[in-house]
């Protein structure tokens, strides 16, 4: 059996998670408040990269004010530079699907969160992840290789 067959190679980068997005309750300003999104989650995206796709649903329903979009499940603040597969993975012991979160454009919780600009710090986030796994499989063949040599080498 081939160990990394095109079809493995296939369902990994288009696994998606089935989404079921509502907006927070006290973010609503109409009656009715407005159906919850139902949106197919790359595995190996990000939350903030579904904002584009969300927001026009929610729009006219929000709060005056500036845009801060963080997302939930059952009260837990989602940190945005997880890919969406690994929260799932870590959070639903048993997978329910659609995944349930909620969408929040207002009241960042600054204290437990970092922000999310936008897409560039998601993209940035990435590149460094990769740089970082990139280091840890240099040293894990070369374990007397410090970063100081490394440098050195690089000058």
């Amino acid at each position: 059996m081939e160990l990394c067959s095109e079809e493995a190679v296939r369902l990994v980068w288009e696994g998606a998670i089935p989404l079921q997005i509502h907006l927070h309750e006290s973010e609503v300003t109409t009656l009715p408040p407005p159906p919850p999104v139902l949106i197919l989650g790359p595995r190996i995206g990000y939350l903030p990269l579904l904002v584009t796709v969300i927001k026009p649903h929610f729009n006219d329903t929000l709060p005056p004010g500036v845009d801060s979009v963080w997302f939930d499940y059952k009260g837990l603040p989602l940190k945005w530079y997880i890919p969406t597969g690994v929260l799932f993975d870590l959070l639903c012991a048993e997978p329910e699907r659609p995944w349930n979160l909620t969408v929040h454009f207002r009241g960042h919780p600054g204290e437990i969160l970092t922000p999310c600009g936008g897409e560039d710090p998601v993209k940035w986030s990435f590149i460094n992840s990769l740089k970082e796994e990139t280091w840890r499989v240099i040293l894990a063949f070369h374990p007397g290789l410090s970063l100081d040599h490394m440098e050195r080498m690089l000058s």
